[in-house]
């Protein structure tokens, strides 16, 4: 389940795991006006989904002033609105699985992490740089990336999951789909469907929904490139 093990070997589990993973069952039925998707009674607008886009296509073009590397950066997160969809609505269901289990994260379990984290990187400007780079993740959202982090593992010690073990990673993943499927999630048709049988998002192929840019009504103009 750990795609992503360079992260950091402490880590159990990582958000953009959470990302790849096939929970989901979105019916791909007529979008609720104005929401990228609707989980449980949360809904999740395009304005929010826009709004962090831009997070961090503002952090990159902060980072690499260069206009040639800031190009390179954005080609290597061409898909960053549907990623960055799938992180949110993950997000609330991985908090739903730890809620239902009696998982808890502190603020103090999160200055912990990112005191231990900023010591390894060299610094705390280093590690919310490498996690821009690495993960698309915006300084000011690194505290709840890490918070998303420590709830994953607090949910896998709880449940007695070894995430090590085919056995222990079943265990974990059957809690979120339960959690998926009490919260009924509803994806906008435009930023694709879940696909169970092929375990992945797959793009929506209907002819009446026009295909958007990655940044498609993000005031960032011709800057973004189309996806």
């Amino acid at each position: 389940m750990h795609r992503r093990t360079s992260r950091r070997t402490a880590l159990v589990l990582s958000t953009a795991a959470l990302v790849a993973a096939p929970l989901l069952t979105a019916c791909g039925s007529e979008a609720h006006p104005g929401a990228a998707a609707v989980v449980g009674d949360d809904r999740i607008t395009v304005a929010q989904l826009e709004s962090r886009v831009n997070e961090v296509r503002d952090a990159q073009r902060a980072a690499v002033p260069d206009d040639t590397q800031y190009e390179q950066a954005i080609a290597k997160s061409g898909g960053l609105t549907r990623s960055t969809l799938h992180t949110m609505v993950l997000d609330k269901v991985l908090h739903r699985a730890a809620a239902d289990a009696g998982v808890r994260v502190t603020r103090r379990d999160v200055q912990r992490m990112r005191a231990g984290l900023e010591k390894q990187a060299g610094g705390g400007k280093a590690l919310e740089e490498g996690w821009l780079q690495q993960y698309g993740v915006a300084p000011a959202r690194l505290d709840d990336s890490l918070r998303t982090e420590i709830e994953a593992q607090k949910l896998a010690q709880k449940l007695g999951a070894d995430m090590q073990s085919p056995e222990g990673q079943a265990v974990f993943w059957k809690a979120l789909t339960a959690a998926s499927k009490k919260l009924d999630v509803d994806l906008n048709p435009r930023y694709g469907t879940w696909d169970v049988d092929k375990n992945k998002r797959v793009d929506a192929r209907t002819p009446w929904v026009r295909e958007v840019s990655e940044d498609a009504g993000s005031a960032r103009g011709s800057q973004e490139p189309q996806a």
